[in-house]
């Protein structure tokens, strides 16, 4: 978690229209009240792959009702890549969300694939990590529970 950049001070997430695995539109303020990963990804983007059974594993480690993995795929309009994809690799704990528009990127001020933020209760930044991770380590969890 070295490469972990705290954001100073914590500022608001800016808005940002996703869809869930209906189709259903969701936006980042819905989740108010939970701890968030959000994690913009691609099937073809090679350490986005190597680094989604950790977030799986994360998600299934920690209580849902007080924070979510949200993997946003950035693989197109639709969900068509992402649901075989999961399957294949056997990932049961996390959601599917797709980001239609292609606008996750420059809303949220990222450049590489994959880029993780962490979002507090309160909806603020607590800050990001570009690349993969291990995120069920030790030190990943412990970075995550004293957000929560």
């Amino acid at each position: 978690m070295a490469r972990f950049k705290l954001a100073a001070p914590r500022k608001p997430m800016p808005d940002l229209e996703f869809l869930d695995a209906d189709d259903k539109p969701m936006h980042l303020a819905d989740l108010t009240g939970k701890v968030r990963l959000i994690n913009l990804w691609a099937t073809w983007c090679a350490p986005c792959v190597k680094e989604m059974p950790s977030l799986d594993r994360l998600q299934a480690a920690l209580p849902k009702d007080q924070f979510l993995v949200l993997p946003i795929s950035l693989d197109g309009p639709s969900k068509a890549k992402v649901a075989p994809f999961y399957r294949e690799r056997k990932l049961d704990h996390l959601g599917i969300y797709f980001d239609k528009g292609r606008k996750a990127m420059s809303v949220l001020d990222v450049s590489l694939l994959p880029t993780s933020i962490l979002v507090d209760r309160g909806g603020r930044e607590v800050g990001r990590l570009e690349g993969d991770a291990d995120w069920d380590a030790p030190e990943a969890i412990a970075l995550i529970k004293a957000a929560m």
